[in-house]
């Protein structure tokens, strides 16, 4: 005959002893990961346990993946302290968690004046069987039309308010800090000049195309 399960009670807290850091439900905290060398996992405490004597104490989490652990793997606009919420729940030994993290929203880690280790940012869900993201798009910016990648500098025209990588504007990382004012191309007045020439032209040649169409 089996044994009946023994009866295990939900912890308001847990004192992880060997960091002397307490968590709670709700808590992000990095968890041993289990290669040697690889970077603690991120996971978000949703529930612990522990049995009718206080001992055991499991928690049950839900885990934030990194880019590179996701089917479409690293992409260019991915920040290097980027994680992705995901559907993958599991229940590990409270005695495998390393630290508590901070897992921002993409607003706030922008705002921050220093990023610490233990600051993380997400802006997506993650779906682990399929490989889709929620939300499946985000706004893009600059001339190479890319998400936001908060570890890029990026230069905001004063015009049209959007966001630049020097590079796709022919300018060093150097001369992009020490800009004051910045207009892109459309919003310059060269580029309004040029703007305004292709306008012309284009005009006079939808005129010709009508001059043309009425001969015939």
């Amino acid at each position: 005959m089996a044994k009946p399960k023994t009866p295990r009670q939900t912890l308001n807290s847990y004192t992880v002893k060997p960091i002397n850091k307490t968590v709670r439900a709700g808590d992000c905290v990095l968890m041993r990961p289990v290669e040697p060398g690889k970077p603690s996992y991120v996971a978000k405490i949703e529930r612990i346990e522990a049995d009718s004597r206080g001992a055991n104490v499991k928690v049950h989490v839900r885990w934030y993946y990194r880019p590179e652990e996701s089917i479409g793997g690293r992409r260019q606009f991915h920040g290097s302290k980027e994680v992705f919420l995901s559907d993958h729940h599991d229940v590990q030994s409270a005695d495998t968690i390393e630290g508590k993290c901070t897992v921002h929203t993409f607003k706030g880690y922008t705002k921050l004046d220093a990023v610490g280790n233990d600051d993380f940012f997400c802006r997506f869900e993650y779906n682990s069987s399929t490989g889709s993201f929620n939300p499946d798009r985000v706004a893009v910016y600059c001339k190479c039309e890319m998400p936001y990648n908060p570890d890029d500098l990026m230069v905001q025209c004063e015009g049209c308010s959007d966001w630049f990588h020097p590079a796709c504007i022919d300018m060093s990382a150097e001369e992009a800090e020490r800009l004051d004012h910045f207009f892109c191309e459309s919003c310059s007045p060269e580029g309004q000049k040029k703007l305004e020439n292709s306008h012309t032209v284009s005009r006079q040649s939808d005129t010709k195309v009508e001059t043309k169409r009425r001969r015939r």
